[in-house]
């Protein structure tokens, strides 16, 4: 475990333990700057003097909220946003030294929540110019609620810099935040099954983890032994590579998990049906109508609007397109929120979507080398559902699955390895010490399936 490591675990911990604490502050102001110090504090010990880039997207972004059209302010915060997540990634060519790694992901993540203010400003001022409140949908009458026009700098502040979520997520919206701090949900939700529930998978997958990278370190694939060792072994080599990239993330994103669960962010009655990164999704009038202390207790409450991973699911479930849904759920929801649904033009929706996701990772070829090969990767996939897994049933459904699923892990185990390695000279020299043979492989999976399709077709009609 290398430095870095230590003191992002030891933060995590650290946000663990003051969620304790942070949950029985009862009065807003203090509460949201007692959320946002430690935020603050977290920042500028991962940063030091690059804390500047945080509050200077800050800054900006705050200005064009506050301060822009609102039909257009969604649109400058976005912009300007990624250009500037762009410039904090080409500082050496400035002369500015370059930002260390925790900082890149507090970046990332004010990138997130910076545009998804913009736009939830946004959509409060398109949804009060109906007049007819008979228009309205329930989710708009309570959205309105959220005090988007009456936001002052501190406000923005405050959310930006709240210790939960401030350093990898997950993703939350402004609503949630203020909910949060305005709302008592978290005085009565009884959320140990739930800790308990993630607390279980840490042990196993640290020690997965450690045991693998200590066995087939992804470093070791760009020494001249391991170019001698035989083409076989070149090959599965992706699988422990894959192993160590995945079990690393799954630990992250359960303890950002833990953190909110600890600090009561994104607690909310289970009738309300809450739904990652976004919320409640339905009956907004019983939402804001119960109050009673005696009926709060009675609620069963859950966090998914925090929910970022459901391990077993993204690793078990058969296609690429079914598993991805359960990876980093809330900046899933981001992305298909705020890119995805918005793209005015359906046909390059995907793409766009991915490219922005790569560009929101950061500048390594790597991130782009194994995000833009997810539309080829569910095009294939869509090809093969078809005849695999549509009309079979029983046994044959069964192992049509289980070919579904080796596909999809080999194809998530060549695209994460490109991932690790980052740079265009390692990835091109791993790729050709096996020969390209995967997407060459599905390349000729791709047209097969087209093929027995389209006779598959032919005799039905």
């Amino acid at each position: 475990m290398n430095n870095d490591d230590i003191v992002y675990l030891s933060l995590l911990v650290l946000s663990m333990v003051f969620g304790l604490y942070y949950r029985t502050i009862s009065n807003v102001d203090s509460k949201r700057k007692t959320g946002a110090a430690l935020g603050l504090v977290i920042v500028v010990t991962v940063s030091g003097i690059h804390t500047l880039h945080v509050l200077i997207s800050t800054l900006v972004n705050t200005c064009i909220i506050l301060y822009c059209d609102k039909r257009k302010c969604h649109v400058f915060s976005f912009f300007f946003s990624f250009l500037y997540l762009f410039f904090f990634r080409s500082t050496t060519y400035f002369g500015i030294p370059y930002p260390p790694s925790h900082t890149n992901l507090v970046q990332m993540m004010v990138t997130l929540k910076i545009i998804g203010l913009a736009f939830e400003v946004n959509n409060c001022f398109e949804t009060k110019k109906k007049k007819d409140e008979a228009t309205r949908t329930e989710e708009q009458k309570f959205e309105d609620e959220t005090i988007c026009f009456d936001l002052e700098f501190m406000d923005v502040f405050y959310y930006i810099f709240n210790y939960c979520g401030v350093l990898t997520g997950p993703y939350f919206r402004y609503r949630t935040y203020l909910d949060h701090l305005n709302k008592p949900y978290h005085k009565y939700d009884d959320f140990k099954p739930i800790l308990l529930k993630k607390f279980y998978w840490i042990p196993f997958l640290g020690a997965v983890h450690v045991f693998t990278n200590y066995y087939w370190p992804i470093s070791y694939v760009n020494t001249p032994e391991f170019l001698n060792r035989s083409f076989l072994y070149r090959y599965w080599y992706i699988w422990p590579s894959f192993v160590i990239f995945r079990s690393r993330i799954y630990l992250g994103l359960i303890l950002t998990e833990i953190v909110c669960l600890f600090g009561g962010m994104g607690v909310y009655p289970a009738f309300s049906s809450p739904r990652a990164g976004h919320g409640p999704t339905r009956d907004f009038k019983q939402l804001k109508e119960i109050t009673d202390p005696e009926k709060l207790k009675t609620l069963e409450y859950d966090y998914e609007t925090t929910h970022c991973l459901n391990p077993y699911e993204a690793d078990c479930l058969p296609t690429m397109r079914e598993a991805m849904k359960h990876w980093n759920i809330t900046i899933q929801y981001w992305l298909a929120t705020y890119i995805y649904k918005r793209f005015p033009y359906k046909k390059y929706r995907t793409i766009v979507t991915m490219f922005m996701s790569a560009v929101w990772h950061g500048m390594y070829a790597g991130y782009y080398f194994c995000i833009a090969t997810v539309p080829f990767a569910l095009m294939y996939e869509d090809v093969w559902v078809k005849l695999l897994l549509e009309k079979n049933k029983g046994t044959a459904l069964k192992v049509s699955k289980l070919v579904m699923l080796f596909l999809k892990m080999q194809m998530f185990s060549y695209q994460s390895t490109a991932f690790v390695l980052l740079e265009v000279r390692k990835i091109i020299s791993y790729y050709n010490c096996l020969y390209h043979c995967v997407p060459i492989f599905y390349i000729g999976l791709y047209f097969l399936g087209k093929f027995l399709l389209k006779q598959k077709n032919m005799k039905e009609s």
